[in-house]
């Protein structure tokens, strides 16, 4: 069964833009759980824009389901990790500058790093995913790093989606077999949505876990929270 992963970035940008604690980031992760979220990711930058590393560590212990850090691995980040010890990782290739992540990891270029810094973690027992585009030898050089599983940066389905839907999902699908033929678990996300996640989700064999933020944040401004994650809950099952 894929897993849904709420990941409450946005609530912390608009908490930040006015200061204060409102909205309270950690009310929101208690209700996305007891709403029915199987788990919590937080991406922290270095400038901390929106989910701040403070937050990081208040949120771990009121985490009954999942959670899920992800960022680029810089050395503060590792220690930020290494201390709240979550139970996954997700490794992104993000510049210090990037408004998004845009791309999946060069694990050709980068295997040696990647290696390293996964076997960072999983010394330490947490759980690694590494984001990868649905490209199938970024996809098995992954595997020869060591990680457990890969995350599929799902932009490129999202924007073809509504011009051709067979199209759009066929380079996942590709992707999705060759991960479970090298061994790796398999997670997706970014720009996934109410009108593309069902039609994901039906047609990627093995997909563990989704990770959805802004499409469900701005979702639940006319839905309602719990409402709103019901209705995704109902495009993975």
């Amino acid at each position: 069964m894929t897993r849904l992963s709420v990941n409450i970035n946005k609530i912390a940008t608009l908490r930040n833009a006015r200061g204060g604690n409102i909205p309270n980031v950690l009310k929101i992760a208690i209700d996305c759980q007891k709403y029915g979220a199987e788990g919590i990711t937080v991406h922290p930058r270095p400038d901390e824009r929106h989910i701040r590393y403070q937050d990081v560590h208040d949120i771990k212990p009121i985490i009954t389901t999942e959670f899920n850090i992800e960022g680029y691995p810089s050395d503060s980040f590792i220690q930020l990790v290494l201390s709240v010890h979550p139970h996954q990782v997700t490794l992104v290739p993000d510049p210090p500058n990037a408004l998004t992540s845009s791309a999946g990891w060069d694990t050709i270029k980068n295997k040696d790093y990647l290696k390293q810094v996964v076997s960072t973690f999983k010394k330490n027992g947490i759980r690694t995913s590494i984001f990868v585009d649905p490209d199938p030898e970024m996809v098995k050089n992954a595997a020869d790093t060591d990680t457990d599983r890969v995350e599929l940066y799902t932009e490129p389905y999202a924007s073809s989606f509504n011009t051709n839907q067979q199209l759009a999902i066929e380079p996942f699908i590709i992707a999705a077999e060759v991960a479970k033929k090298v061994g790796l678990g398999l997670n997706a996300g970014h720009d996934l949505n109410l009108e593309n996640l069902n039609f994901f989700a039906k047609n990627i064999p093995n997909l563990l876990e989704v990770s959805i933020g802004h499409a469900l944040i701005a979702d639940a401004l006319y839905f309602g929270l719990e409402n709103t994650i019901q209705m995704y809950l109902k495009q993975i099952r």
